[in-house]
Order: C-alpha cells, then sequence, then structure tokens
C-alpha cells in the first residue's frame, strides 16, 4: 500500500507541473534560507566554547557606582587573580590576562613582522583549551623570557612549523632577546585574537608600583571553579573582595561565565541587558517567520490543486477508503514534496553558503554531522507535516455524493482559513518591510550625524618599528607632502580606545561621588586637523610655549566639575597639577550607543597612531608618496592604513550585517507571499470559472474580469 502510495504521489506531483515547480521554488526557498540561518545561529552559539572546563570557566567583573548609576567594566587590578586563587576555597585556579590592543614587530634574523600579542600568566593552558603543537603547556611560560608563537605565526617568520622550540626573537626595540618554549593552534570560534604570548610577570614587573597598587585597573581576570560550586553563592562571597583590599574603593566583584561574553556583552547600571544574543534571536524569528509563509504557500497552492482531485477522492471513498487512509496518503504527499524541497534547498544552500559566509563574515561550512543531519531532518518532518495537515484534512473531507455531483461548496470557516492565511502572511511582510525601513533609517542616522569632528579624507597608520623614534621629523616631512593638509599623532583612537580615570580633583570638588573621565592624549595640530570646536580658551599651541602642563576639558566634563570661568584653573591628575586652557564642544569619541562621557585631553607628542588629512581628489598620489617616505623610515615594513570613515564604520559592522541581510530576508518573504497570493488567486478562479466565462459571453472585457478578482485579494493585502 505503502508503495502505491508512492507512486500515485509521484504521478501527481509529474501531472501538475506547474504546482509541482511553484511549490518546490517556495517549500525549498524557505527551506534553504532556514537551514543558512540554522548555519549562523549554531555556529554564534559555539563562539568561546571550545575549552573543556566551560561549565567552570569564568571572568571576573567589577560593578562600580558612578554619578548616573552603575558601570560595569572587565579591567581587574594587577593582583586579583593571585589573591582569589589563594583566599577563596570555591576557586581552583586563576590567571591574569593583559590583550594586545595595538599589533607591534617581531623580528626573527631579517624578518619583520606585524604581530598582535597578549600577556599571559604562566598557567594559563591549564585555565584554556588551546591546542599546544609544541612544547610542554605546564613549561612553556616558565620563564619571564618565554614566548610562544601560533601556528601560523611560526609558519610565516620561519617558513615552517617545526623544530621552532628554542630558536630566539626579538619584540619592538625591546634589547632583550626571547626563546620560543612552545608553538599553540588557535581554536575556530574564538573572540580572542592574537598571534604571540608573553609571560604575564614581564608586565607586571615593567609597571610594578601600578600593579601592585588595587586601585588600577588594568588586567583581565579569569577563574577555574572547583567541581559543584555554587556560582551565586561565590559571587554573594566575593562582591566585598575588592573593598577589603582597597577601602576607598566602591567596586563590587562578580564572575560572568566567560563564554557568555560574546553574546551578552551589555550591561545597564550594573545588570545583563542582552547583547549580540539580540540578534541570535532575532533571526531565529525571522527563520520561523520565512518557514511560516513557506508552510502557507504550499497549504494555499495545495488546497488550490484539490478542485482536480475531486473525483479521485470521491471515487477512492466510494470504493471504501476510510478518510484516515485518504489523510496518510496525501500527508505522505507532502512529505514526499518536502523532502524534495530538502534536497534543493541544499543546492541552494551550498550555492549561495559562499555569498552568505561574505555578508557574514564568517567561515561556516556544510558538513553533514549527526548534529546537522538531525536539525535538517527534523525541520523537514515538521515541516511536512504542518505544510500538509490542512490539504489532507481539506481533501478527505470532502463527501463522496457531492464530489461526484461535481459540486465544490465552500463553507465560511474554509474560506476564513485561507484569506486568513494569505493575511497572516502579508502582514508578516509588512513587518519585515517596515523592520529594513528603520534599520535603513537607523544606518542614514549613523552616516550624517555630526560627531563633533570631520573624519572625511583622513587615514590613520600605526608609529611603530623606527618611525617611533623619528616621528617629529616623519610628521614635517609628511607636511610637505604636496596634498597633505595636516598631519599629527594620537594616543589610542576615537573608537573607543582610550583611558579613563576616577582620580581627577580640582578646587571646590564637593562629595565622595566619583566621575569617570576619559582621557584623551593628543599632538600639536590633531583638534585643528579634525575640526574640534573650541568654546572657551585655547587649543594645544607651540606658540604658547610647552603645553605639556596644559590640559583641555569637553563641555560635559566641565559641566559634571561644576567649575564656573574654568580657563586658567588647575586639576589634579595622576599625581600632577595640569592648569584648565580650553572647553572644546563636546564630542563623540565612543560608538554612537554610549553617550559623551566627562573626559580631558593632554598633550602627548608621541603616540601609536598617526593621523593624516589629504586634500580631496588627491587620494592616491598622496598615499603613494606617504608610503615611500613609510619606507625610508621604516624599510621593509609593510605601510598598512585605514581611513577613519572605516574605523567608525567598523563599530556598526553587526547592523550593517543585519541591515543587509534583513534587505535578503524582507525580499524573500514579500516574494513567497505573493506565491501564496497566487496559489488563492489560481483557485478562486478555477471555482469561478463558469461565472467567469458566462460574464465574457454577455460582455465583460479581461480587464474588467481581473480588476473583479483582483479586488477581494487587495482587500486582504490592506488588511494585512
Amino acid at each position: 500500500m505503502i508503495k502505491n502510495y508512492l507512486k500515485f504521489a509521484w504521478r501527481n506531483l509529474l501531472k501538475d507541473r506547474q504546482f509541482t515547480i511553484l511549490n518546490l521554488i517556495g517549500l525549498s526557498t524557505g527551506l534553504a534560507c532556514t537551514f543558512l540561518i540554522y548555519l549562523w545561529v549554531n555556529d554564534e552559539l559555539q563562539v568561546d566554547k571550545f575549552n573543556k572546563n566551560d561549565n567552570r570557566l569564568y571572568q571576573a567583573m567589577l560593578n562600580i557606582p558612578v554619578a548616573d548609576g552603575t558601570q560595569t567594566q572587565e579591567y581587574t587590578p594587577g593582583l586579583l587573580a593571585k589573591s582569589l586563587a589563594d583566599e577563596i576555597p570555591e576557586i581552583e585556579s586563576a590567571v591574569s590576562v593583559v590583550p594586545g590592543y595595538k599589533t607591534g614587530i617581531l623580528t626573527a634574523g631579517d624578518k619583520h613582522i606585524k604581530s598582535k600579542p597578549e600577556f599571559v600568566g604562566n598557567n594559563y593552558f591549564n585555565i584554556f583549551s588551546y591546542d599546544i603543537v609544541q612544547g610542554n603547556k605546564n613549561l612553556v611560560l616558565s620563564s619571564k623570557n618565554d614566548v610562544l608563537l601560533s601556528d601560523e605565526l611560526a609558519l610565516r617568520l620561519f617558513n615552517t612549523t617545526g623544530n621552532i622550540v628554542g630558536k630566539t626573537v626579538k619584540w619592538e626595540d625591546d634589547t632583550s632577546q626571547y626563546i620560543v618554549s612552545g608553538i599553540f593552534k588557535k581554536p575556530l570560534n574564538a573572540t580572542a585574537n592574537f598571534d604571540i604570548l608573553f609571560n604575564y610577570q614581564l608586565y607586571f614587573d615593567r609597571d610594578a608600583s601600578n600593579n601592585m597598587n588595587w586601585r588600577n585597573t588594568n588586567p583581565l581576570t579569569y577563574v577555574i571553579l572547583k567541581q559543584g560550586s555554587n556560582i551565586t553563592q561565590v559571587n554573594n562571597k566575593i562582591a566585598g573582595f575588592i573593598k577589603s583590599k582597597n577601602k576607598k574603593s566602591t567596586a563590587s566583584l562578580f564572575l560572568r561565565k566567560f563564554s557568555d561574553k560574546y553574546l551578552y556583552d551589555k550591561y545597564e547600571n550594573g545588570v545583563q541587558a542582552g547583547g549580540r544574543i539580540a540578534y541570535v534571536k532575532l533571526f531565529s524569528i525571522i527563520a520561523v517567520f520565512i518557514l511560516v509563509i513557506a508552510c502557507i504557500n504550499f497549504m494555499n497552492l495545495s488546497t488550490a490543486k484539490a478542485a482536480r482531485r475531486l473525483k479521485e477522492v470521491g471515487i477512492k471513498k466510494v470504493a471504501g477508503a476510510s478518510r484516515a487512509s485518504l489523510i496518510f496518503q496525501y500527508l505522505g504527499e507532502s512529505m514526499l514534496m518536502t523532502f524534495l524541497s530538502v534536497t534543493l534547498a541544499m543546492v541552494i544552500v551550498y550555492v549561495f553558503l559562499p555569498h552568505f559566509n561574505q555578508i557574514t563574515e564568517k567561515h561556516l561550512l556544510l558538513q553533514f554531522n549527526r548534529s546537522l543531519v538531525l536539525s535538517v531532518l527534523g525541520i523537514s518532518f515538521v515541516t511536512g507535516l504542518i505544510s500538509g495537515s490542512y490539504p489532507a484534512f481539506y481533501l478527505s473531507g470532502f463527501k463522496p455524493v457531492t464530489i461526484l455531483k461535481g459540486k465544490l461548496n465552500t463553507s465560511l470557516s474554509e474560506l476564513w482559513v485561507r484569506k486568513g492565511l494569505v493575511v497572516f502572511q502579508f502582514t508578516l511582510s509588512v513587518i519585515f518591510i517596515v523592520t529594513v525601513l528603520v534599520v535603513y533609517r537607523q544606518m542614514q542616522l549613523i552616516q550624517s550625524i555630526n560627531l563633533g569632528y570631520n573624519k572625511d579624507n583622513v587615514i590613520s597608520f600605526k608609529n611603530e618599528g623606527q618611525l617611533n623614534k623619528n616621528l617629529q621629523s616623519f610628521l614635517t616631512e609628511v607636511k610637505n607632502i604636496p596634498g597633505i593638509i595636516n598631519a599629527s599623532s594620537f594616543k589610542g583612537d576615537l573608537t573607543g580606545d582610550h583611558g579613563r580615570t576616577e582620580h581627577l580633583h580640582w578646587e571646590g570638588e564637593i562629595g565622595d561621588e566619583k566621575i569617570e573621565f576619559a582621557s584623551l592624549d593628543f599632538n600639536y595640530g590633531l583638534m585643528e586637523m579634525l575640526g574640534f570646536k573650541v568654546a572657551e580658551g585655547r587649543s594645544f599651541s607651540r606658540a604658547y610655549g610647552a603645553d605639556s602642563s596644559k590640559i583641555i576639558f569637553n563641555k560635559t566634563a566641565i559641566a559634571a566639575m561644576g567649575i564656573k570661568n574654568p580657563i586658567g584653573k588647575t586639576v589634579k591628575v595622576w599625581g600632577g597639577a595640569y592648569q584648565i586652557v580650553g572647553v572644546v564642544n563636546d564630542f563623540h569619541f565612543e560608538s554612537l550607543y554610549e553617550k559623551v562621557k566627562p573626559c580631558f585631553m593632554r598633550l602627548n607628542q608621541s603616540g601609536d597612531n598617526i593621523l593624516v588629512k589629504i586634500k580631496g581628489g588627491n587620494e592616491k598620489e598622496a598615499i603613494l608618496r606617504i608610503n615611500n617616505l613609510y619606507q625610508a623610515f621604516n624599510h621593509g615594513l609593510p605601510f598598512e592604513y585605514k581611513f577613519l570613515d572605516d574605523d567608525y564604520q567598523a563599530l556598526y559592522t553587526s547592523e550593517q550585517r543585519v541591515a543587509t541581510l534583513s534587505r535578503y530576508f524582507a525580499g524573500l518573504a514579500i516574494i513567497l507571499s505573493c506565491l501564496g497570493l497566487f496559489g488563492l488567486s489560481v483557485f478562486t478562479a478555477q471555482k469561478r470559472q463558469r461565472e467567469i466565462g458566462i460574464r465574457k459571453v454577455v460582455g465583460a472585457s479581461v480587464s474588467r474580469i481581473a480588476i473583479m478578482l483582483s479586488a477581494d485579494f487587495l482587500k486582504l493585502v490592506f488588511i494585512a
């Protein structure tokens, strides 16, 4: 019997090729979209889950009361890791990590390669599950001069990954020789991105006075809890740990699961408030919506096709077929169609996956492992069941006598079901359209908002290698290049990389309320180059002599401090006294998600970033000349630059992806909904064939009949 059902199903698919093709296109497209989103969501959920002790691996975080609530940060005191491991019984081990915020030059022989470093404790590999290709994980960082290289960096530096342990390398302008003690392999789906690992003790000793001080925060701290430890109880126990070491501290300590950092990185007023998990939820909902729309198409097209199968149903019922057997048959047909659609969907996924990877900046692979196969089979089965259920019950419910008389009476409830499905489809499509418009307007805002400075035609590149020793000479020569408007340097950047402190004091300061200030270090000419607006006083200028003891605030900082007539007044920060010489209008130096914070600017004639403003239309020639000059100062190092625009756009990479993907998904939803409407229109046309014939006989034009048939559908779209 099952064999006969399959024969009937296959013959019906071949007999009605138009409906078969429409069903295949609609269902396979919906399934392909669902599978692509499934691959992306599954990849997002696996980020940073590579550690064997993932369920016990946590990161130490601080909640710090500030003027307008509570600020959460991940930077901790340098002594925290050791103290937690020694004093908290529930903590099995802890490690300090100082991430490399910028690249440096690693040298071996005559090769100079830019690399990103991290400073880590010697028990790092007992906490994080990196694969050590060469070396003993318990001994690789036993000496302060030991370094580990990634397999990729080792290959670039030595042209091999074998027999490298024991070789020496040089870092930046450091006179020390570092010994390669091991090679590690970068794990897939990890957020930490580094090429070389140094011993944390090396970093600690270089600034021991600050690292021994519980007031300063810089490294990240990670811990492994002992088996069976309750995280809530541990957090309650360690909440006042920082205060017990520093009586003046207001910080509260807590632990966050390490692998939650990627998806749950947003905190508001000290409470976890989402993060990238919002995108995971959003696209999961979109996948469900698109699959539902595809299923509705299948239902509408199948019920439209039902009018051609009335006699088949009637004869089978007269011959003794039960309704259950008919339901089973038609569900089987829908399952066959679904699994054909799944096959086609997999082909579509395979073809479009490289483009999808390009949009999402991922490396997703279509690997038929156990998890993927079970997921595909599960989605396919549910899809076939949902999409085939209504047609199966609809067809099997016809009465033989009515069918054989050639009548197809449609009840009011059946009519409402079909039209309701179309309204639901188009409602989802309208939601998609509105969402796309909102995202588009948000992206327009990002492009057009006044940041408080001019980022156009400004390139930035690193102050590194020999350039760092001859920065002023380099800047002078750059300014003499035709097409260059100005050049300067900056410590940090304007996208969130800056210092911060609460330890700034001024005359008239009242209360114990802490204000966190952002610290920005500018060279001469940078404020003029970027077009900062000076509200009071002046910017840094050589015309006034040395400005090393001068300071400039933004308006938000002056308002927070409550200083009247600030020019000429003195503030103290980091043990030094600075005279206020200027106040600038507020400008954005972080993401637009962050409101402008109080900040101060000091003069720094070095800085790790060089900024050059170029005349519009002269970019190619000017950049080529800058490259030649750079090579003269830094022979052998590649000249790698970015436009300031690109740094700014990088803040909103996720939003750009959402905008792009939402356009694709909205377009797909609209097309699928139109297929569903087509199914209903075919069904209606078949039902009203005689009426249409009579109307044409009595003189009705084709356009008139088309308007008559379209009116009902337009009402449905309007309701949606």
